[in-house]
């Protein structure tokens, strides 16, 4: 079977690879510069500007859900009045600032209510069209300056009884048409934009259009506030990058600003828009700015010089090592080579040749190839006649060329352990700047405000719901969870309990733990125990009208209906790029849903981390704060120090009281430090020399020590007088010349022997074979 065999490749290989990783350790090592605002805090504020363009996306789309939602609603029963049907669509306690019917067939409003709703440049006749699919809001300026954002619904209204108030103003009422029973008119509703939630000390956020105009700002208080406006270029700067960078797939960048007072001030930017592009948020052209302003880093010691320093040792190694190789092994086992082959030609049968066994042959090198030649010059000298078989004699092992190659790599070893242990190590504590440990604490409370706002909007959507079931029929109430069910893929199951705690209904999966009837609406864990954490989301549902016999109805209603809300959401909810692994823990500090695999209500993953958790639990009368360190977070073995934070779920609202906590670690190492890619880049060249060296000394010692060995043996036998071991030759290198020209000698030895003892019984058979593979 053929090798890639012979000495020279091998040693040549290894020289070339030593030197590549010295050229990679010069390159590697050399390019790394301390920089004034490490990467690791542009990319925090980037992702950071991600989060609050996440939440923004994820507020305008609930509004417009709920929009919809209210349109497609039942009006009040036997009115037609457009203000009964604007106040059922406007619910006491909306955010809406205001909202407008209005005719298509006119444009004009029919009802309004709230503040003036800016119409400019909405053509109600195109938009109350329903063929074309659901309306997209749109940012629009108003008459007090600060923009509105516009949501829109289609209505579809029944038209009172032609001879019912014959008398009354047409223009006030929906029957414009005589001949309809039901009318499309148009609903508009206006809300202010929201600002970005945004979370950090000194942080700003700015919400702006695609010309850069501010929409919305974060409050802003004192040192934040003025570096906001000492910045007015930035908003424009950052819309115009979105809109360039949207079309090439970027929705998020950080810009590194001027000096200012001795800080550096950090921007990042976010587009507000969906993976898909095809929410309600994503067609605006909104985009998220974030700034901090950090402290530059004090200037670091060049890595140049270590490069330069271990590059150069490196190459004196390889240097060393192969001239080493090359003097003890290459080049005395080519000599070998040389001289079998000359001997070989000696014993033929042309005359000319036999000149050759007068000449000695040379001993160099020690080991093997030097007891190779000796065995030569003893075969050349019996082939002469000058001596017999010498004697096998107990000779004692000197070290061989296993030894050397053995000490080659421990060479090597000697640089490249140093490099991947113990070299260019620095503490956590030391590298990981306090403004970054900062940044995974403002993104640690920015994940708890996601689960807080998706349970709360859970939350609400389910008391309208509970709203549309009162008094409706088993059918209707079917249909309302079905589509309630529909509108909510957080939902797992959706069930209505009566005032007994019987399930009623159900849509979607079976629950896993049903509730005992709460009163009230809220958000509350199910379980404390078991393979799935059960959370839900319920509300009591109103009673019907006080009609007589209402309150014996009233007694056999349902009683709540409930809401499962299913793990899965949970983990989407808490796993964010950039953060490391998450955990949203309940009162007690077991983990309930997270960003990495986990069972149910497990412990975290170190009692560090708990310990740390523990630090946010509320005083009493107090409400909890949150807390961030760098320690040994313990998220998978071997691991170092991990940047973690802890922060309550809310501080309010109805997951207040359920004491949750989220909490992130993310590997100080996975941070873009210039200390950890120094770590990295010098642990990568000594396990590439370590590679490197063990792989080309494992394949000299495979394909020349072991058969160099073997060789070695056979030779030393056939001086020694053994003339009956056929040498077969395995490999098409040295070494298998090598054996081929012994083998020829021992044909001749033994035809010597043969004519010297004439009349003497023929040689016997072979008795085993010699250079097998090894």
């Amino acid at each position: 079977m053929p090798m890639l065999g012979g000495v020279r490749p091998p040693i040549a290989a290894l020289l070339c690879g030593l030197l590549a990783v010295s050229a990679l350790t010069a390159l590697g090592l050399g390019t790394v510069h301390e920089q004034e605002v490490p990467q690791a805090l542009s990319d925090a504020e980037r992702q950071i500007a991600q989060d609050a363009a996440d939440s923004v996306g994820t507020s305008i789309n609930a509004s417009a859900r709920a929009v919809r939602r209210s349109a497609a609603s039942a009006t009040p029963a036997g009115s037609s009045k457009p203000a009964a049907v604007l106040r059922s669509l406007l619910p006491t306690g909306h955010p809406a600032a205001g909202g407008v019917l209005l005719d298509p067939r006119t444009g004009k409003p029919l009802a309004a209510s709230g503040e003036k709703v800016p119409l400019t440049g909405v053509d109600a006749k195109d938009l109350a069209r329903p063929d074309t699919g659901n309306i997209a809001p749109r940012v629009v300026a108003s008459g007090t300056g600060a923009p509105r954002l516009l949501l829109f619904a289609r209505v579809t209204v029944p038209v009172a009884d032609r001879k019912q108030d014959e008398n009354q103003d047409q223009a006030g009422d929906l029957r414009g048409d005589q001949e309809a029973e039901e009318r499309g008119l148009l609903f508009v509703v206006s809300e202010k934009v929201a600002a970005p939630a945004v979370y950090g000390a000194g942080r700003t956020g700015q919400l702006v259009d695609p010309n850069g105009k501010v929409c919305a700002s974060a409050p802003t208080t004192g040192a934040a506030l003025a570096a906001a406006t000492g910045h007015r270029a930035l908003p424009a700067a950052a819309a115009n990058a979105a809109n360039t960078s949207v079309h090439t797939g970027d929705v998020s960048g950080s810009v590194l600003g001027d000096g200012r007072h001795g800080l550096r001030r950090v921007t990042g930017w976010a587009s507000v828009v969906s993976e898909d592009g095809k929410d309600d948020a994503s067609g605006l052209g909104l985009t998220v700015l974030t700034a901090r302003e950090v402290p530059p880093a004090k200037a670091g010691a060049d890595h140049m010089w270590f490069a330069l320093v271990a590059a150069g040792a490196l190459v004196v190694i390889a240097a060393l090592v192969t001239l080493v190789l090359w003097g003890t092994m290459q080049r005395p086992l080519l000599r070998l080579h040389l001289s079998a082959a000359r001997l070989a030609r000696g014993v033929g049968e042309v005359p000319e040749e036999r000149a050759e066994l007068a000449r000695p042959v040379p001993v160099l090198g020690f080991g093997e190839p030097g007891r190779a030649g000796r065995a030569l010059e003893s075969i050349r000298r019996q082939l002469l006649g000058e001596t017999g078989p010498e004697p096998e004699q107990e000779v004692r092992r000197r070290p061989g060329v296993r030894a050397l190659v053995l000490v080659c790599a421990l060479v090597i070893a000697a640089w490249g352990v140093p490099l991947l242990f113990l070299l260019n190590r620095v503490p956590a504590a030391k590298a990981v700047p306090a403004a970054a440990v900062a940044d995974q604490q403002a993104r640690t409370e920015a994940a708890a405000d996601r689960v807080q706002r998706s349970l709360g909007g859970s939350r609400t959507d389910l008391a309208a719901a509970a709203s549309a079931l009162s008094g409706a029929s088993r059918e209707r109430a079917a249909e309302v969870l079905r589509r309630e069910r529909a509108d909510h893929p957080t939902f797992r199951s959706l069930y209505v309990l009566d005032r007994t705690g019987a399930l009623v209904q159900q849509v979607g999966k079976q629950p896993v733990r049903t509730l005992v009837p709460p009163t009230g609406e809220g958000i509350t864990q199910v379980n404390t125990s078991g393979k799935i954490p059960a959370v839900a989301a319920y509300a009591r549902i109103p009673a019907p009208g006080k009609a007589k016999g209402a309150k014996k109805a009233a007694d056999t209603a349902p009683a709540v209906v409930v809401a499962e809300i299913g793990v899965d959401a949970l983990d989407d909810l808490v796993s964010r790029a950039g953060l490391g692994s998450v955990w949203l823990t309940d009162e007690r500090h077991r983990v309930l849903a997270a960003s990495v695999g986990f069972e149910a209500f497990q412990s975290l993953p170190s009692r560090r981390l708990t310990r740390l958790v523990a630090k946010t639990d509320a005083a009493p009368g107090g409400a909890g704060k949150s807390a961030s360190a760098v320690l040994h977070a313990g998220t998978s073995p071997g691991e170092g120090l991990s940047v973690v934070a802890a922060a309550p779920l809310a501080q309010k609202g109805p997951a207040a009281g359920l004491g949750w906590r989220v909490v992130s670690a993310e590997p100080a190492a996975a941070l873009k430090l210039a200390a950890y890619q120094v770590q990295a880049r010098t642990m990568l060249a000594g396990l590439l020399a370590l590679t490197a060296g063990g792989a080309c000394l494992g394949w000299l010692h495979i394909v020349v020590v072991r058969p160099l060995r073997t060789l070695t043996g056979c030779a030393e036998r056939l001086a020694a007088g053994d003339r009956r071991t056929v040498l077969f030759p395995v490999h098409h290198d040295e070494c298998g010349s090598v054996t081929r020209s012994l083998e020829l000698l021992r044909q001749a030895l033994v035809e010597r022997d043969r004519g010297a003892g004439a009349g003497l019984a023929a040689v016997p058979a072979p008795s085993f074979q010699c250079g097998s593979a090894p």
